[in-house]
């Protein structure tokens, strides 16, 4: 598998959990005041997966190019 193949696949993986804990921290939200001593810990989650990912596609444009 090529470089360009496997960050795709990343970048992919990535999207995925990150749609996932979106959801996750929107669902939290709605529910509140229930479950709120977890905001952090699934925000912080949520952050540093879209944090990963955008460092992976831009990993990715500058590959492509």
């Amino acid at each position: 598998m090529s470089d360009v193949e496997s960050l795709k696949a990343e970048v992919k993986k990535l999207s995925s959990r990150a749609t996932a804990l979106k959801m996750d921290l929107h669902d939290l939200a709605e529910d509140l005041p229930i479950n709120w001593q977890s905001i952090m810990e699934v925000a912080e989650k949520t952050y540093s997966t879209y944090e990963a990912l955008e460092t992976k596609r831009a990993e990715l444009k500058e590959l492509e190019a």
